[in-house]
């Protein structure tokens, strides 16, 4: 009777060779199965919207210093074409074509300031003295005059143009006034309007 009820070692040896897959594997609590498990593969990044790598090896110090001057030189160019960042708004550029429209007499300031002081020289004649203090009464007489006409012509066209505007006036008057005894040339950023041209 006993051997009725027993199993045969044949049938527990099969049992334990019996092969395990994922499919029959019961699953345990909190086990999630990997995408290799499920088939899957894994996407790789996209190459476009990667950073591109740096350079593979160190500049010399010769290209260091030309890259240095290049820089440099990129940016007094965009300074002298775009101006700062006081060189903003409309105002500003009204100011700078007021100044740039017209013949200033400030252009002529700090030439006529080196004459005068090598004419004062006490080692200089009398009559050379008394032109070079006469020179320098009416530089300077002709920059107060021009600086007056200058900032009355600003405030009237601000006042046309942009009658809400929250510039400044007296800060425009002086901006105008610096850039009108600078050199034509050396002034930033660049004169857009020619000498004579209606503003």
């Amino acid at each position: 009777m006993p051997s009725l009820f027993r199993r045969k070692s044949t049938d527990l040896a099969d049992e334990a060779v019996t092969e395990v897959t994922p499919e029959s594997a019961p699953a345990r609590r909190g086990y999630t199965p990997s995408k290799k498990e499920l088939g899957r593969e894994t996407p790789k990044r996209p190459v476009a919207g990667r950073r591109p790598a740096g350079p593979t090896k160190p500049l010399s110090k010769e290209e260091s210093r030309e890259r240095r001057r290049q820089i440099r030189a990129e940016s007094a160019a965009e300074f002298r074409r775009e101006g700062g960042p006081r060189d903003r708004g409309p105002e500003r550029l009204l100011a700078r074509n007021v100044v740039d429209s017209r013949r200033t007499v400030g252009t002529w300031f700090f030439g006529g300031a080196l004459i005068v002081l090598l004419g004062s020289n006490q080692a200089m004649p009398p009559i050379v003295r008394l032109i070079s203090n006469i020179l320098w009464g009416a530089l300077a007489l002709g920059v107060v005059v021009d600086s007056i006409l200058i900032s009355r012509k600003i405030k009237k066209l601000v006042r046309e143009r942009f009658p809400n505007t929250g510039q400044r006036l007296g800060s425009l008057y002086l901006y105008a006034i610096m850039r009108s005894i600078t050199f034509r040339r050396m002034r930033a950023p660049e004169p857009r309007v020619n000498i004579g041209d209606p503003v």
